[in-house]
């Protein structure tokens, strides 16, 4: 996968994260059944976005010095 969609890809992923963020906050401290999908969805999204963070940045050039 070419450095541009692995970047394109990345940003995708860390807009949806923020998202679910503000609707988990949005819904407060109380239970909520919708609070454990938004959870499960959120933990997933960071393991994928993290997960392409390194891959991204194992792909960067290196400098030769």
């Amino acid at each position: 996968m070419p450095l541009r969609e692995l970047a394109q890809e990345l940003y995708r992923l860390t807009r949806k994260a923020e998202e679910l963020e503000k609707q988990l906050k949005a819904l407060g401290f109380g239970p909520s059944p919708q609070r454990a999908q938004l959870e499960g969805e959120l933990l997933q999204t960071r393991k994928d976005r993290d997960h392409l963070r390194a891959v991204l940045e194992s792909k960067k050039e290196k400098p030769l010095i």
